[in-house]
């Protein structure tokens, strides 16, 4: 009586016991792919022309998302922007600043030489490329890039993503 007891209820034990092991393991799965849908990067590419009268135009070149999260959000920071730096804003559609960056002026970029010392010449593109990552939001609906300027900040895209 004792064999057939011991051979009926470890049995028991052992399924029940591997069943909730199971069951954990998908509801973690579950909980692990529904965090990953939720947090995504956004890239956007843009290309900036010096016109003749030296006005820029910027045009939206693409986007793209990726799963993911930033370790490091850059904030705008209006005392170490310069002039000639770009400010990158995404609003929703209200106009509420969702993200706000500054990109370093693209068409007139600083490049490191290294010759018996090491220096700094500011160089004078026509055109560039730049982009920004930023942590996206089903929220954001517009896009707008300025250029500060000694008379203040100068409109160049305004734009619906």
């Amino acid at each position: 009586m004792k064999i057939l007891t011991s051979f009926l209820i470890i049995p028991s034990f052992l399924v029940c016991g591997l069943l909730q092991i199971n069951d954990f393991g998908e509801n973690k799965k579950l909980n692990i792919s529904s965090e990953m849908h939720s947090s995504q990067i956004g890239y956007l590419f843009f290309k900036v022309e010096k016109e003749g009268s030296n006005v820029e135009k910027v045009t939206l070149q693409g986007k793209k998302l990726s799963e993911g999260k930033l370790k490091y959000t850059p904030k705008y920071n209006r005392d170490l922007a310069n002039v000639g730096d770009f400010i990158i804003t995404l609003t929703n559609s209200e106009g509420k600043e969702i993200v706000k960056q500054s990109i370093e002026d693209p068409l007139n970029p600083v490049m490191e030489v290294y010759e018996e010392n090491i220096s700094r010449k500011k160089l004078s593109l026509q055109h560039a490329e730049f982009s920004i990552r930023y942590s996206h939001s089903n929220e954001i609906t517009m896009l707008k890039v300025e250029k500060i300027t000694n008379a203040g900040n100068q409109l160049l895209l305004n734009q619906k993503l």
